[in-house]
C-alpha cells in the first residue's frame, strides 16, 4: 500500500508571527526522511500543519495513498488520522493518570483500527516488551524512555500509513535515545511505514534516515539526497558539529 507526502510552498505561523517561509519537501513511499534543525526553527510547526492543528496561510500539503491524492489543508485532525497519518508528538503527551494499556486503547480511535485492536495491542507488546510488563502501571509513573516507547506504541495502535515523529530524543539520556531510534528503525522496516522524523540530534537521526532536509529559520536550507550527503555537508557540520 503506497504512501507518500508532498509539501509545496508552505507558509504558516501564529497570528502575526510567520514561522514557515515557503517550505517544500517530499517523503516517498517507505522512506524515513529526517527534518533536521535546532529548536525554534519551525520543525514542530510543520508537523502541526500536516496534522491540521495549524492551518497554513498558503501552500499545499498532499498525501498520496494508493495512487489517490488527498489535499490535507483544511481537513480537521481527526479526518487526517482517519487517512492513516499519525503524529508522535514532542514531549510525549500521554494521559499520566491512565495505565499503559488504557493509553494504548485510546490510540485505537481510528475506525479502521478498532476491529484489529487486540491484534495491534499484542503487536505493540511484542515490539515493546517493557510495556507488556507494565501494562497496568500508570503512564505518569514510568521513566522518560518508557513513556516515549508508549507514545510510539499508541501511534501504532492506529494502524498508520504515514508516521510523523516530532523530536523523539528530547529529555532522554544518550543510551535511551539510541534505543528509541533503533525501535523507530525496526518499525519502519517491519511495517513498511513512511516516516518523517523531526530531530535535532543529528548523530542519531542519520543512523536511520534514508535522506533529509535542514531547516533554518523556517526555510529549507539544504536537501541531502542520501545520508552520506547529509553527513558530509558543510552547513550540517557548522550547525551540528561545530566545525
Amino acid at each position: 500500500m503506497a504512501s507518500s507526502l508532498v509539501i509545496e510552498g508552505l507558509h504558516a505561523g501564529y497570528g502575526a508571527v510567520n514561522v514557515l517561509h515557503g517550505i517544500s519537501i517530499a517523503v516517498g513511499d517507505g522512506e524515513t526522511v529526517a527534518l533536521l534543525g535546532t529548536n525554534g526553527n519551525g520543525k514542530s510547526t510543520l508537523m502541526k500543519c500536516i496534522m491540521g492543528i495549524v492551518r497554513p496561510a498558503r501552500g499545499r500539503i498532499v498525501a498520496i495513498l494508493d495512487g489517490t491524492e488527498h489535499d490535507l489543508v483544511g481537513l480537521p485532525p481527526e479526518r487526517i488520522v482517519d487517512l492513516g497519518i499519525v503524529l508522535v508528538p514532542e514531549g510525549r503527551r500521554l494521559f499520566p493518570r491512565l495505565t499503559v494499556e488504557e493509553n494504548l486503547l485510546l490510540g485505537a480511535y481510528r475506525p479502521l483500527a478498532r476491529s484489529a485492536l487486540a491484534r495491534n495491542r499484542e503487536h505493540c507488546f511484542a515490539l515493546f516488551p517493557e510495556l507488556a510488563a507494565r501494562r497496568r502501571q500508570l503512564a505518569g509513573s514510568m521513566s522518560g524512555g518508557e513513556q516515549q516507547m508508549l507514545t510510539l506504541a499508541r501511534a501504532l495502535m492506529t494502524q498508520p500509513r504515514i508516521l510523523l515523529i516530532d523530536e523523539p530524543s528530547v529529555g532522554l539520556a544518550p543510551l535511551l535515545v539510541s534505543r528509541i531510534i533503533d525501535r523507530i528503525r525496526d518499525l519502519k522496516q517491519g511495517q513498511g511505514l513512511t516516516v518523517l522524523m523531526a530531530e535535532q540530534n543529528f548523530t542519531q537521526a542519520i543512523r536511520i534516515a534514508d535522506r533529509g532536509y535542514v531547516i533554518v529559520h523556517g526555510q529549507i536550507e539544504y536537501e541531502g539526497r542520501t545520508r552520506e550527503e547529509l553527513a558530509n555537508n558543510e552547513l550540517v557540520h557548522k550547525l551540528y558539529m561545530g566545525l
